[in-house]
């Protein structure tokens, strides 16, 4: 900052801080935020990427099983076809682009809570670990997935269970379950 600056910051300042004050409080916007500002994707070099890693193909959250990249051609890039698995359905994507363009990254948080209930339209109460229990979760209701099927059996023998919840995406799924000795 030049000296003309500071000057013109210490004469004209005054003024503008008054007219500042002058502005009623209704006037300002207050913004509130109801989550932690996280976002939901960050971005990732494609020619970084291996079998395990998540990256959104075809807008979808996938777990990549398989990336084959081919050689420089002529046009100087290197192009990688990325292959994953949709974390919540199991359907399979396929995506692809040069390995030194980025593409999405979804943030994946994975947690695991106490199955407390399960009602009749299968939504399940579960507990964290520090007591705080939660209610919007759905099992899936087809009939033909099986995780579904083993958590409804492991409650109704009165074992206690615990689901993992998947997030991704704003969504939540129950992805996974154990059967404790508890």
């Amino acid at each position: 900052m030049c000296i003309r600056d500071r000057y013109q910051r210490r004469v004209h300042g005054d003024i503008f801080n008054q007219q500042i004050s002058n502005h009623k409080m209704a006037e300002i916007e207050t913004f509130e935020q109801a989550d932690s500002g996280a976002s939901l994707t960050y971005p990732l070099s494609i020619g970084s990427l291996k079998k395990g890693d998540y990256a959104l193909l075809k807008g979808k959250p996938c777990k990549i099983m398989e990336i084959n990249v081919s050689k420089t051609g002529k046009h100087g890039h290197a192009k990688a076809t990325i292959v994953g698995v949709d974390i919540f359905t199991g359907k399979k994507y396929e995506d692809g682009g040069p390995t030194s363009h980025n593409v999405d990254a979804p943030n994946v948080k994975k947690i695991e809570y106490t199955l407390i209930d399960i009602d009749e339209d299968g939504f399940v109460s579960v507990m964290d670990e520090k007591g705080g229990l939660k209610n919007d979760l759905k099992l899936d209701l087809d009939d033909d997935n099986e995780i579904t099927k083993k958590i409804k059996e492991a409650f109704a023998d009165g074992k206690e269970v615990l689901v993992q919840v998947t997030s991704a995406m704003g969504e939540e799924h129950i992805t996974a379950y154990r059967e404790t000795n508890a």
